[in-house]
């Protein structure tokens, strides 16, 4: 047995008990595994952007759990008062289901004996060994998460058209900021239930619903209706929210063997002054970029409060899961121009962000961050014909034209003028000259 004395405390500690961090390893179903912890390299960029702000989800952030037991009452943390509140909002939602449901403690009981029937795949969906909870303990949480999940989606979708003004009692449908702020912990990484465990235990509560299914449901409560095809899976929420962008991309993307070799990535300024033209297409979702003519057409990259917490999670989630399908990590690092020089930006802001351009400037750099693999990026056939017709000297010169001489309507016509007045002073030149010499 592999055991470690701590000298300064005398105590001897079993280095093979379960703990909270480990690997699971081996693991008996790999296929299974796609829910993550952040890599601490990604996670010091920004700690924030990966942890749950007021409620916590699965048994990656239990051990917050037990923090938050320990400052019970301590009003000075805000954030572990919100864990303790929704700990025991996630009993009130439990009692409401088994209402709503009818049947009371029997239906409980039947979602309980569903959990303990896939307990093994669900323990297998992490990518961390929860042998440390045991099985009654985590049947137990997986069913107040699972049911509280539930409980808001049909709460929210109820509420829909609710008269906002009429008090409901819940503070997570009566005070906007608690529901988004619940919104936004569902989309973390590490704060996932596995997808097919939701739609089981759902099972129960389709029969008084008219006409919709729990996965319309979700894509109401996350704003993705339509958006994504039919016939798309998904393992969990923050695999949807990337699913959604990888569906605009073009059916014939190419595959990482298919890859050219690495192109080097100019900035858009020096692109600019080379003749390349930037158009922005409205469709902030979209990962589809086309170069065609010369001009680069870019989905628009719109920036709100959430959207670095969502892009953040997006990336972790492939460079942890797909590793050689990292498009929304390609796209950002390969499009969204984070090193470009400051004078650029007035006039790719107008056409790609929202808000403040000096937050938006810092946000995408940051993005970048992180030791980050590069398993090389379908968008390198762009890359590689934009910097052909970069490196085209024709290119280059009809484009300082365009921009040196012809930028405005004034200077253009001071262009021209010039032009003209050189011209007709040469041939006056070639005139006088030609009097002066003499006949023969």
């Amino acid at each position: 047995m592999d055991q470690r004395l701590d000298l300064e405390s005398g105590t001897i500690h079993d280095l093979n008990k379960p703990v909270p961090g480990m690997w699971r390893f081996p693991k008996d179903h790999p296929a299974l595994c796609c829910i993550y912890r952040v890599p601490n390299c990604m996670r010091q960029v920004n700690p924030q952007a990966y942890t749950p702000q007021i409620v916590l989800i699965g048994p990656l952030h239990r051990s917050l759990k037990s923090q938050a037991l320990n400052y019970h009452g301590d009003i000075r943390n805000t954030k572990l008062m919100d864990y303790l509140n929704m700990e025991r909002h996630k009993k009130i939602y439990l009692a409401e289901f088994a209402k709503r449901v009818g049947g009371g403690e029997k239906i409980i009981d039947g979602l309980r004996r569903t959990i303990e029937e896939d307990e093994e795949m669900i323990r297998e969906s992490y990518s961390e060994s929860t042998a440390w909870i045991e099985s009654p303990e985590f049947v137990e949480m997986i069913l107040h998460d699972s049911v509280f999940i539930l409980e808001f989606i049909l709460r929210n979708y109820e509420n829909e058209d609710a008269d906002l003004s009429q008090k409901t009692g819940d503070p997570l449908m009566d005070e906007p900021c608690q529901g988004a702020m619940v919104r936004r912990d569902l989309g973390l990484l590490e704060n996932q239930l596995p997808y097919f465990l939701l739609n089981k235990l759902f099972e129960p509560i389709i029969h008084t619903l008219a006409d919709i299914t729990f996965r319309e449901l979700v894509m109401f409560i996350f704003y993705f209706t339509d958006m994504i095809g039919a016939d798309s899976t998904f393992r969990h929420f923050t695999d949807l929210s990337r699913r959604f962008r990888v569906e605009t991309l073009p059916g014939n993307y190419i595959t990482h063997e298919e890859l050219p070799e690495f192109n080097e990535k100019y900035h858009a300024y020096k692109l600019h002054r080379g003749g390349v033209t930037f158009n922005a297409v409205d469709n902030s979702l979209s990962l589809d970029v086309e170069f065609k003519n010369g001009c680069l057409n870019i989905p628009c990259f719109y920036v709100d409060g959430l959207s670095e917490m969502k892009l953040r999670n997006i990336m972790a989630l492939e460079q942890c899961h797909y590793a050689f399908k990292t498009h929304v990590c390609d796209y950002i690092f390969s499009w969204i121009p984070s090193s470009t020089p400051k004078k650029m930006w007035p006039c790719l802001s107008r056409k790609h962000f929202l808000g403040n351009i000096g937050a938006v400037a810092t946000m995408v750099n940051t993005l970048s961050l992180g030791g980050l693999n590069d398993f090389g990026s379908h968008y390198s056939v762009i890359t590689k014909d934009v910097n052909s017709y970069y490196h085209n000297s024709w290119n280059k010169s009809r484009a300082v034209l365009k921009t040196v001489y012809f930028n405005n309507p004034w200077r253009g016509t001071a262009t021209v003028a010039a032009t003209l007045l050189l011209l007709l002073t040469l041939i006056q030149t070639m005139t006088s000259v030609m009097q002066v010499l003499p006949k023969k």
